[in-house]
């Protein structure tokens, strides 16, 4: 067999069974612009000024009795906190999955799609949501067994929400985390609903009807981040909805449970006598003198 017959041969072979060829092009981001940028800025201003609003609200209430104001301060604060992060450009990572594209008479390419993950967020999440169970919880007169066990439920909730942002998009791990995560929120509903409307029917039924008002309105608010998540976290929605998009839905849901909430419990305790929290004690008055030995007393006698 000559030259020319064996390169006829190869030549025949590549045709009739072609080799895969993949090549790998220069990945896509997706992240915020100027208009998501803008977003975090404004509501950094709003938390900054409802923490304000709820210091000047407890301006003339005894210490004792400041216990909502001072959680409801801290919980904007750290929202404050959290948006100057992301509006800064801070505390970002990207979440990247491959994608194959697939040609006609070319090879398929294949490319990374990677997504602006604030994962601030969690952080954020983490300290307020358990916060705001905690106002609920003492509203309703929720004993410290109860409370207690929603809080760590909530803590689990934003942490799984977190591994389940960052991990790669259309794993099962990614998908295990984010299941972790909700059944972790219906504990937090069946300790804060349940044993909350039962604690709060004792204190009397206006405390009863402002606990079911504030409630309902913060726990379906909570729904919503776990589907907006599913949408483009969990389930590689990259081109259903932008970074920006997620950025506003984010900021609307965080404005209404932590600033109309706020707002919301303040301003109702004031006209409920029965739902106001005193706390004596180390609280508001530090720690007693009694017992403390007194040099100059001792000396002298």
């Amino acid at each position: 067999m000559g030259f020319e017959d064996a390169v006829h041969g190869l030549a025949g072979h590549l045709k009739s069974d072609p080799i895969t060829i993949l090549v790998a092009t220069d990945p896509t981001y997706h992240h915020a612009s100027h208009g998501g940028l803008r977003t975090l800025w404004v509501v950094f201003v709003l938390m900054v000024l409802a923490a304000i609003s709820f210091t000047f609200l407890s301006w003339n209430v005894p210490v004792q009795r400041r216990v909502y104001h001072i959680i409801t301060t801290i919980i904007t604060l750290t929202a404050a906190v959290s948006y100057f992060a992301m509006a800064t450009g801070h505390a970002t990572t990207y979440a990247c999955t491959r994608v194959k594209d697939s040609h006609k008479h070319k090879p398929d390419t294949y490319h990374d799609v990677c997504r602006q993950v604030f994962w601030v967020r969690y952080v954020d999440w983490s300290i307020t949501t358990p916060l705001m169970i905690l106002d609920l919880c003492l509203l309703a007169g929720v004993d410290g067994a109860h409370t207690l066990m929603a809080i760590v439920a909530d803590i689990f909730m934003m942490l799984t929400g977190l591994f389940a942002a960052i991990g790669r998009r259309r794993s099962v791990q990614r998908w295990g985390w984010f299941i972790i995560a909700c059944l972790s929120y219906v504990f937090v509903i069946w300790h804060v609903a349940l044993h909350g409307t039962k604690a709060a029917k004792a204190r009397g039924d206006r405390v009863s009807k402002l606990f079911g008002s504030l409630a309902t309105f913060t726990l379906v608010l909570w729904v919503i981040y776990p589907i907006a998540a599913s949408v483009w976290g969990i389930a590689g929605g990259s081109k259903k909805l932008s970074v920006d998009g997620e950025i506003i839905t984010y900021a609307v849901l965080d404005i209404l449970v932590k600033v109309v909430f706020g707002f919301w419990l303040l301003l109702a305790t004031r006209k409920i006598p029965e739902s106001i929290i005193e706390i004596n004690g180390y609280w508001s008055q530090g720690l007693s003198t009694e017992g403390r030995i007194r040099i100059g007393e001792e000396e002298g006698a």
